[in-house]
């Protein structure tokens, strides 16, 4: 196991981490997602050592964080690290020195293969150039996972396609994993392996993508049709301005709701449903 999150704990004045249990296996893609507040961050800084757990124990590789995971561990945060006055070569010339593992011939292979000024500096490239830079510059000392939070926000379609595409190839065929933090729910639905759904500090579930898909299914209804369904099989429902939007377990799909409406579930509404739903 790549990561090993047991019993976690982390409290503040409004808003606690509640005993947080969560694994990212050798070789998959685990998406976190969760409503704005909802802890992704503040568990990403626990993994990673940046803010101290009240309780619990968190694992990368078998050990806790120190110092010397840093050569395995990759990290992308929704604001850029980099210094924007330097340029490529200039973060070639630092990588070098931080990091033991750095491949200088992978990272100038990708600067190339997208398009990246060697010269310009940093705070003239475009968002969607700057993010990329900050993904090259976090696989290219090899790490075993890659921890992201938010990586791909603000990117248009293409440019998310193109970073969705170098996370596979940083799985691809071997036991690198990467934690994969987002409220773009639709790229998890393309790459993900797993997903961990935290909410208010508490996981509501952590499952195989394939599993959440064929467990959950949404049905759209009017008024009348909301009292057909038993309360015992609703998990949330919502209400829209024209009709209701429930969530229930195919395994509690009745004969009588195959006449309701059926939408393809997406993991935004799984999400939006049990966040806002009753």
């Amino acid at each position: 196991m790549n990561i090993e999150v047991k019993n976690l704990n982390k409290s503040f004045d409004d808003f606690q981490l509640k005993n947080v249990n969560i694994e990212v296996p050798k070789g998959k893609i685990v998406g976190l997602i969760g409503e704005n507040g909802a802890g992704k961050t503040t568990l990403i800084k626990c993994i990673l050592g940046a803010m101290f757990k009240d309780s619990g124990e968190v694992k990368l590789f078998n050990k806790e964080y120190d110092n010397s995971l840093k050569d395995d561990i990759g990290v992308v945060y929704d604001n850029s690290f980099i210094i924007e006055t330097y340029n490529i070569k200039d973060l070639n010339l630092i990588m070098k020195n931080i990091y033991k593992n750095w491949d200088q011939k992978l990272f100038f292979k990708y600067i190339e293969e997208y398009n990246l000024p060697l010269k310009k500096e940093i705070r003239k490239l475009s968002t969607g150039m700057k993010k990329k830079l900050e993904i090259i510059t976090a696989i290219c000392h090899h790490p075993k996972v890659l921890i992201l939070d938010e990586p791909t926000s603000g990117l248009d379609p293409v440019i998310r396609s193109e970073v969705l595409d170098l996370f596979q190839d940083f799985v691809n065929n071997n036991d690198n994993s990467i934690l994969l933090s987002t409220h773009i729910t639709s790229d998890l639905e393309h790459i993900a392996d797993n997903v961990i759904f935290i909410s208010k500090g508490e996981i509501i579930f952590d499952k195989p993508l394939k599993e959440i898909k064929d467990d959950y299914i949404v049905l759209d209804v009017d008024k009348e049709e909301l009292k057909n369904i038993a309360k015992k099989d609703i998990i949330r429902y919502k209400e829209n301005r024209i009709d209701y939007q429930v969530l229930i377990h195919k395994k509690n799909m009745k004969t009588k709701y195959e006449k309701y409406i059926k939408r393809i579930t997406a993991l935004d509404d799984i999400m939006l449903l049990y966040i806002r739903g009753v």
